[in-house]
């Protein structure tokens, strides 16, 4: 059954009011009955022309009804909008009056073609880019840039006129000028449209103008006039020989290529009274000498016209080679020019800003993961191989947060102060159990964390499995930052960038504000005189220990946001982070933030240079910092005191 949407209808038939006309809606149906109940799609277009000009409201509701198969001819001439009832119609007069049912005998359904059912919708454009829905005016929009046609221009441009949306206008007004560059007759307006874009990237731009820098090679005996020349090619440096002279046959200007086997077979047929072509075949032991030989045969008529490789040569010479641009008009293809190198311009700039925030996104990454290790490092010199494992361990409790309160964003407000809760303890208990009594022997400490680490990977392997777990981020957190085609920044990584700074200004306010803070960093600068000062080292030492585990199972929470939750998710930023801390200075968190900041952006860089291989730029990037090692030892931001000296 087929019926027409009445929202649609109501809605086609308000965008105009009624005005004045030469012919009604039925006068011109009447009219052209013939044509609508047989169409086609050469001679159909101008009444449909005519059924949109009459301004009648429901020409729009009649078009419709007509593409979707709900327009009916009675055998007196008249037409109804039809809708199915089993067998019979329900009829609809065309000034949208019931008038009762009909036999399906009595009325033609009309089923258009696919051809008309498309000259139909460019009618409806203008209803509906008038349409005084705005959701229905931007879906007209939307259509016609997915499919673009010649007929959509004058509808745009009439719907242009009464727009009283700002933003819609803006579309309306943009798309009228990619359809004017694509359609419009008048390189003018064209010209116009071109340089109206101004500073404009967008892709579907691109797409509009490089069909307009499109060219085809063509050699020529001389140029013709009026040709709009991109190139003159020259050959052995713009092309080779063989393409050069594969374009004059292509061009009828030479034959073809004498090849040596075919030359060989027609000598060879042609010998007469041990001559060819005039030539004693004890003569033919040059090349030149079988060319005129050939040439000598050819000239007789007795073989086909050929080209030796002398007459290759001069038919190169004596011709021209050039890309022509399929548009002809030239001063078209030099604004499209134009207007693509200033967007190429725009486009590196637009690169490099998003290349920025990228290498921004994973520094701050690389921050979060390493400042808990730079504390630990720092204050302790424990090189703590299960630090990845902390991570791990705060990600896997956003996780199990998430199980229990089904609400992402009250789940991560949760998560994160119990993460840092419970990797603080497991910090705490591992400097008492473990740490505290390797003092001062860093391969022990190195071994003894690395087996933790290996025994923590297992715990989890068996707690939650080898799957891969979600951790969900709130609706608010999804999508991202558009700017334009080239230039986003997912809202989780800005967020991860905001904890980040948080995080540094709590760090700060903690080293600088409170008594911790103080203790810290006299233990960090000279252990033996802090304790002679009357500070706990031992203390000291064991929340320091707890606090960088703490801020690990933090950033375990913000990475497991956008990365796999698995057992092996710290590991994948261990190496990091120690590089993090090494390059950026031990022990000092500017020197972390330098350091995060410099991998952070070399790493963005060199997967810029080689995009489809992440493993190289890791290899790259680790190559970049030893050598950074030998010519900076300390790091960055190298830190006074004890550690100066070691």
């Amino acid at each position: 059954m087929h019926k027409i949407p009445v929202l649609l209808a109501l809605g086609l038939m308000l965008v105009f009011s009624p005005f004045a006309h030469a012919q009604t809606l039925p006068e011109v149906m009447a009219q052209n009955a013939d044509a609508i109940a047989k169409p086609s799609r050469q001679t159909i277009a101008p009444v449909i022309a005519a059924i949109t000009a009459t301004g009648d409201p429901a020409a729009a509701v009649v078009l419709a009804a007509w593409a979707e198969k709900g327009l009916g001819l009675r055998q007196d001439g008249q037409f109804f909008l039809i809708v199915d009832q089993g067998d019979s119609w329900a009829l609809t007069d065309l000034s949208g009056a019931a008038a009762g049912t009909a036999a399906k005998g009595d009325i033609t359904q009309l089923k258009p073609n696919s051809g008309v059912r498309g000259l139909i919708a460019g009618a409806l454009v203008q209803f509906q880019l008038s349409d005084p829905d705005p959701a229905r005016r931007i879906a007209a929009l939307t259509a016609i840039t997915r499919a673009p046609e010649k007929g959509h221009l004058a509808a745009l441009r009439a719907a242009i006129k009464g727009e009283g949306d700002a933003d819609i206008l803006s579309q309306k007004q943009r798309l009228e000028r990619l359809l004017t560059l694509q359609f419009d007759p008048d390189p003018a307006a064209r010209i116009a449209a071109i340089d109206g874009f101004g500073s404009d990237i967008g892709l579907d731009l691109r797409a509009a103008l490089n069909p307009l820098l499109a060219s085809t090679r063509q050699a020529f005996a001389t140029v013709p006039a009026g040709a709009n020349i991109a190139q003159i090619l020259t050959v052995g440096a713009d092309l080779s020989a063989a393409e050069a002279y594969d374009l004059l046959v292509a061009a009828s200007l030479a034959p073809a290529r004498l090849l040596a086997e075919d030359a060989r077979k027609s000598l060879e047929s042609h010998i007469e009274n041990g001559k060819v072509g005039g030539i004693a075949v004890a003569d033919l032991g040059s090349q030149a000498a079988r060319d005129a030989a050939y040439s000598a045969l050819e000239a007789a008529g007795i073989v086909p016209a050929a080209a030796t490789e002398a007459e290759v040569q001069a038919a190169l010479s004596a011709n021209i080679f050039a890309d022509v641009y399929t548009e002809p008009n030239p001063q078209i293809t030099s604004a499209a020019k134009a207007a693509l190198g200033r967007i190429e311009t725009r486009l590196a700039g637009m690169q490099a800003l998003d290349l920025t925030l990228d290498g921004l996104s994973l520094a701050s990454i690389y921050f979060l993961a390493a400042i808990g290790l730079a504390i630990t490092f720092g204050v302790m010199r424990v090189i703590n191989m299960a630090h990845g494992e902390f991570i791990t361990m705060g990600a896997y409790t956003g996780y199990v947060v998430q199980l229990f309160v089904p609400n992402y964003t009250l789940s991560l407000i949760v998560a994160l102060p119990l993460a840092f809760a419970i990797t603080f303890g497991a910090g705490v208990l591992l400097e008492r159990l473990v740490i505290r009594h390797l003092a001062k022997r860093p391969l022990e400490t190195l071994l003894a964390t690395f087996g933790i680490s290996i025994a923590l990977q297992q715990l989890f392997k068996n707690i939650f499995g080898t799957q891969a777990r979600p951790l969900t981020s709130p609706a608010w957190l999804d999508g991202a930052f558009v700017m334009n085609d080239v230039v986003s920044i997912s809202y989780i990584r800005i967020a991860i960038f905001g904890m980040a700074l948080i995080f540094l200004g709590l760090f700060l306010l903690m080293m600088k504000r409170t008594a911790l803070g103080l203790h810290v960093r006299a233990v960090t600068q000279n252990p033996a005189m802090a304790a002679s000062m009357g500070i706990n080292t031992a203390r000291i030492n064991m929340l320091t220990f707890g606090l960088g585990s703490g801020i690990a199972g933090v950033a375990g929470v913000a990475i497991g946001l956008f990365a796999k939750v698995t057992s092996e998710l710290g590991s994948d930023y261990i190496v990091q982070s120690f590089m993090t801390v090494v390059v950026g200075g031990v022990g000092n968190i500017w020197g972390t933030l330098a350091g995060a900041g410099l991998i952070g952006f070399l790493q963005k860089g060199i997967e810029w240079f080689n995009p489809s291989n992440t493993l190289a730029a890791q290899t790259y990037m680790i190559l970049f910092i030893i050598l950074f090692i030998q010519i900076r030892p300390r790091g960055i931001i190298a830190l006074k005191g004890r550690a100066a000296g070691d």
